[in-house]
């Protein structure tokens, strides 16, 4: 665990998204905690606690995670340990409506970026948490059937009403951002994409170049490349790693996320594990420098060939 002084120099790395809403540089998500055997409120504060005690204060949920029951294991923490709420920042996202869970009765996976679905679901989430606003809500992928008018005076009037401090969108295009962002007041605030060496087709084909031109953070799911990047085919990419982690006294994963931390865009990985012997040590990533050689030869072996 980090010593006093680097826990509170880790605190100072913030993201600010607006003038009055700020993030952790790292978000802990929340995608796998379903998944995980153990969901006492006492082991998921175990986890938060760890997060905080790092600097990380921020939180990645979604109505749709754990088959809709990821947000109620959040609250039942919450509920148990109420002094946590004003130490954390709770991002969520809506949009996606699957035949599970309450929505059992569906024929069919679909999206719904109606006002009546994300005003429903934004109420559900409060109230699984058992809280009063959302710091940030997301519409979890771009809808082709969405009514831009209909959804973006939707969200502004979250926003208006305090039951969300701010809007970010997920996956979405910069076609998808320009026109929502069209029928709305409130500014977008970040898209959460997915970003990692494996994955890293947004840095060159216009994504992050798009958020970067407006000041806007991106987000990164799956920055480790949902675990693949261990078991990845790639072994010089693999060795390379294995090297920087041992000269920098770390690990596979966090030289991988300092990749991420390196860029410009300044992009704001979303860290998804349930180990706490992983969570410990998620700042890990935080010390490591990443000159710009050294990206790029990363860069080069992920993709299998030199830039052109």
């Amino acid at each position: 665990m980090a010593s006093a002084a680097a826990r509170e120099a880790l605190f100072v790395k913030r993201v600010q998204l607006s003038d009055d809403l700020s993030i952790s540089r790292l978000v802990y998500g929340m995608w796998r905690i379903g998944d995980d055997d153990d969901r006492r409120p006492s082991h998921v504060q175990a986890k938060l606690e760890s997060c905080l005690s790092q600097g990380l204060t921020t939180i990645d949920q979604a109505d749709i995670y754990g088959a809709y029951g990821a947000e109620e294991i959040l609250g039942n923490c919450l509920k148990a340990a109420p002094h946590l709420k004003d130490k954390v920042e709770i991002i969520s996202k809506c949009g996606i409506i699957a035949p599970i869970g309450p929505y059992s009765d569906r024929s069919v996976k679909h999206y719904d970026t109606s006002a009546a679905h994300i005003t429903a679901s934004v109420e559900r989430s409060l109230r699984c948490m058992g809280i009063e606003a959302l710091d940030v809500l997301l519409i979890h992928r771009p809808d082709p059937f969405m009514d831009p008018q209909e959804t973006g005076a939707a969200l502004d009037g979250l926003v208006q009403s305090g039951k969300v401090k701010a809007i970010g969108v997920s996956n979405f295009q910069p076609h998808d951002w320009e026109l929502l962002a069209s029928a709305m007041h409130a500014p977008l605030v970040t898209n959460q994409i997915e970003i990692s060496l494996l994955e890293n087709r947004a840095v060159r084909d216009g994504q992050i170049a798009f958020l970067q031109a407006r000041g806007i953070p991106p987000m990164a799911w799956s920055p480790l490349g949902g675990g693949a990047l261990f078991t990845h085919y790639n072994t010089a990419l693999l060795e390379k790693l294995s090297v920087i982690a041992k000269q920098e006294s770390s690990d596979l994963a966090s030289v991988a996320i300092a990749w991420l931390l390196a860029h410009p865009a300044g992009i704001v990985p979303v860290m998804g594990t349930n180990r706490l012997s992983r969570i410990d040590k998620i700042s890990a990533a935080l010390k490591i420098a990443m000159p710009r050689e050294l990206w790029f030869e990363l860069y080069e072996l992920a993709n299998g060939n030199p830039v052109p």
